[in-house]
């Protein structure tokens, strides 16, 4: 009788210990960022001389869209990119660039993201991006159903890639207005694969005043 109340206890504690772990309440909670903190940010080109500055010249004249990329060769990663690069006729056609930050640079990993994201992308060695309060997910991700939806969806939809480099610190993407205008959007991704919608990022896309639609209306 011992042994079955023990059992049924060690069975009930991995129920509760499941269920919980599919809720939000052990998530890191994210801290949402000011448009002062992203214009500090030191970014770093990719070329074989890099060139250092600072992140708000990538929407001072005509806003941006940014993706603040967990892994290159995540293949949910790739998925996201792939989303967003799909808006790209349509961000033209405003005037927004696309752009993309990672958090390092090994061997050909940015390389063979690239053909998932069709805008530049830029080195955050500070992981700033990633912040002001750095969230992580760690194994408890792969107890969680949202995240083995999010993998089968992408495994569908033909996407694969690898295990190279860091993958715990979680990602987002930004919309961000040109100037003073702010912070249009900010997605933190909660969960691995947890992607941003593309209508919202275009919703808030159209809402920034670039600096060419400026001059058309004087």
């Amino acid at each position: 009788m011992g042994m079955w109340s023990i059992g049924a206890g060690a069975l009930g504690a991995a129920a509760l210990a499941l269920l919980l772990a599919n809720t939000d309440v052990f998530l890191s909670k994210s801290q949402k960022a000011t448009l002062e903190y992203l214009e500090d940010i030191d970014l770093k080109t990719l070329e074989k001389e890099p060139r250092t500055f600072k992140a708000k010249e990538l929407w001072e004249k005509n806003g941006a869209v940014i993706m603040a990329v967990r892994r290159p060769g995540c293949f949910l990663c790739r998925e996201e990119a792939a989303d967003l690069s799909s808006l790209k006729p349509k961000l033209d056609e405003l005037g927004v660039p696309l752009y993309a930050v990672v958090k390092e640079q090994i061997r050909t990993e940015v390389q063979d993201f690239q053909p998932y994201f069709k805008g530049e992308i830029f080195l955050d060695e500070k992981k700033k991006f990633y912040g002001p309060q750095r969230r992580k997910m760690m194994f408890m991700g792969f107890v969680r159903l949202g995240v083995w939806y999010n993998f089968f969806r992408a495994r569908n939809g033909g996407f694969s890639g690898n295990l190279e480099g860091e993958g715990f610190i979680l990602g987002g993407v930004f919309v961000v207005g040109s100037g003073k205008q702010g912070i249009l959007l900010e997605h933190r991704e909660k969960e691995f694969g947890d992607k941003v919608n593309p209508v919202s990022v275009l919703e808030a896309a159209r809402k920034i005043q670039t600096q060419t639609s400026a001059a058309e209306t004087k």
